[in-house]
């Protein structure tokens, strides 16, 4: 009797790890990042995530199964840069999606199939299956501007609800790029970038 009670202990204690192992594993980590330097942060998967770099004023991360796009407004403040109209013409493609309301925040639904791969201004390609869900928000005093995507609306939707803002420009007004030369406009365009995903 103490053999079979002791066999059926280690049977339940395997199923308890097991069950609670398959929990951790399945479940998606996140780890803090900065999106603006000791400012505005959000979580992002945890290994998951890389800093592909900026362009443009446009900072993007890419991630297992999306991406993060930011730009913040007052970083840049007195060089003329078309990002905010590149920023502004990115939510306005993916406006044209199915608009849902996900607890609270404005998502639209693209579906990656009929697109087969995105292509957003020669910078940004992306080659997806099914869904894909974009979250964009923005905060007028700090002057982010964020779109979360993801094939995965849970990741989408824990993204968008992480997201703190704090203002490091507390300072800045906004810019005034009505006496640029040529010249700056020249020193700011960047050559043809493209990164894949």
């Amino acid at each position: 009797m103490n053999n079979k009670k002791i066999i059926i202990i280690g049977i339940i204690a395997c199923i308890l790890i097991f069950a609670v192992a398959f929990m951790l594993l399945s479940s998606a980590n996140y780890e803090r990042i900065d999106i603006t330097p000791n400012g505005t942060s959000i979580d992002v998967p945890v290994n998951k995530t890389e800093y592909v770099g900026e362009l443009e004023g446009i900072k993007i991360w890419k991630m297992d199964n999306g991406a993060l796009i930011t730009y913040n407004g007052h970083e840049g403040i007195n060089s003329f840069q078309l990002t905010d109209f590149s920023f502004n013409a990115i939510q306005d493609i993916i406006k044209n999606g199915e608009m849902q309301n996900i607890d609270g925040f404005t998502c639209y639904v693209l579906n990656a199939d009929e697109l087969l791969e995105v292509h957003l201004f020669d910078i940004i390609k992306v080659n997806y299956n099914g869904k894909l869900y974009f979250i964009p928000l923005n905060n007028e005093t700090t002057q982010d501007n964020l779109i979360i995507f993801s094939n995965d609306k849970d990741v989408a939707l824990h993204m968008a609800k992480s997201v703190q803002y704090k203002n490091v420009y507390p300072n800045s007004t906004s810019s005034d790029n009505s006496n640029i030369t040529i010249e700056q406009i020249a020193e700011d365009l960047l050559p043809n970038t493209s990164i894949n995903f």
